[in-house]
């Protein structure tokens, strides 16, 4: 099984880069998300990876983040959901978004994504509701695959013309919600519920800490009347 890959893209199509690792090219279908995030060619990068093996069929689809690893393997398991809907899905939503909408029952959300029809979408929800505590919770833990040291790839140093890579957007939130949740956890929410909350606080305040996060997501689960 590859899990991850670490080496320089050699060129980029619509739906997939070519990365040389010492030589050796591996082609890597992913997400209109995740490619739009890649760095261009002859640069560094670093992917998780899912390995799609078939009788007549053997294709790597990659990752920046574990929880987006996660995600395609838990969308993949829902009937009538193959990789191809894994990453319309993905590359809609986001890894952060797929969680958002799955705490919440969104389907409509989920149906946004191409190729995805109403039935498929609450079949997604309702089949992987469950989990969604358990991909959220892995923001506090997981780092990008895009930050990983790459002992084998020396990174061009950055020039007025090539600058440093920014840090990728909804990092910071992703660790604040899986901190948000621990703690909603530890003061004896259940997890379909606390998950739920802080999905929706989330959703409100995209910009919220965790301090936010828990204050917002108490008040949803207070007891109403």
């Amino acid at each position: 099984m590859i899990g991850k890959l670490t080496g320089r893209i050699d060129y980029r199509a619509g739906d997939h880069v070519l990365i040389d690792v010492r030589g050796v090219g591996y082609l890597v279908f992913c997400s209109e998300r995740t490619l739009a995030a890649l760095p261009g060619v002859g640069e560094a990068v670093t992917l998780y990876t899912d390995l799609l093996v078939r009788e007549d069929l053997m294709q790597l689809y990659g990752f920046t983040s574990l929880a987006e690893k996660e995600w395609h393997r838990l969308l993949c398991s829902v009937q009538g959901v193959g990789a191809k809907v894994s990453l319309a899905i993905l590359g809609a939503l986001g890894p952060d978004g797929v969680s958002r909408a799955i705490a919440l029952g969104d389907w409509a959300s989920v149906k946004a994504a191409k190729g995805v029809g109403p039935k498929t979408a609450q079949r997604i929800v309702l089949d992987l509701k469950d989990k969604a505590p358990g991909v959220m919770a892995m923001g506090g833990t997981i780092t990008r695959a895009q930050d990983a040291s790459a002992d084998d790839v020396v990174e061009p140093a950055p020039t007025p013309d090539r600058p440093r890579a920014a840090p990728a957007a909804g990092q910071g939130d992703t660790t604040a919600q899986a901190d948000a949740l621990s703690a909603l956890g530890n003061l004896g929410y259940g997890p379909g519920d606390a998950a739920a909350a802080v999905a929706r606080a989330a959703g409100e305040d995209p910009g919220a800490g965790t301090t936010e996060l828990i204050r917002a997501a108490l008040k949803l689960l207070a007891p109403k009347g």
